[in-house]
């Protein structure tokens, strides 16, 4: 097994980020790595969802271990190699948030995969912690 933490601080609540976190279908909105997606269901353990990152074919992927406002993963199986990411978001004391992305792999190449899948994270948690924080700055402008 492979497995690697990334994490950011945000000046934004972690109701915010949890709000993004939840808008599956918008994701691409601030993840450069997803072409398309969309969710098949609610955001809820089990739920299926479809991404497709750019250049990529698609690939099937489903919700697991949600614990909202909190937590969630998501498990994506490709023949014999699994790939699930916890998505995290928690309060800082100064009111902000601590997003963290923990990726386990599973399987044949597993550090390759895990190499591959998790290139960009720091770019996407950038990303998605300046969307929630213009996300605050427009509802309080």
């Amino acid at each position: 097994m492979w497995q690697q933490a990334f994490d950011i601080h945000s000046t934004a609540a972690p109701a915010t980020v949890w709000q993004l976190f939840a808008d599956v279908d918008g994701w691409a909105a601030w993840n450069a790595g997803i072409e398309a997606i969309e969710l098949r269901g609610p955001f809820a353990d089990g739920t299926e969802f479809m991404m497709k990152p750019p250049g990529e074919p698609a690939m099937t992927s489903r919700l697991v271990n949600v614990l909202p406002g909190c937590s969630f993963e998501d498990e994506t199986v490709l023949g014999e190699i699994r790939v699930r990411v916890d998505h995290r978001v928690e309060q800082l004391a100064d009111g902000g948030s601590r997003i963290r992305y923990t990726a386990r792999v599973e399987g044949p190449g597993a550090a390759e995969v895990g190499a591959a899948v998790t290139a960009d994270f720091p770019q996407v948690l950038a990303a998605l912690a300046a969307a929630a924080e213009r996300r605050e700055a427009t509802a309080t402008a």
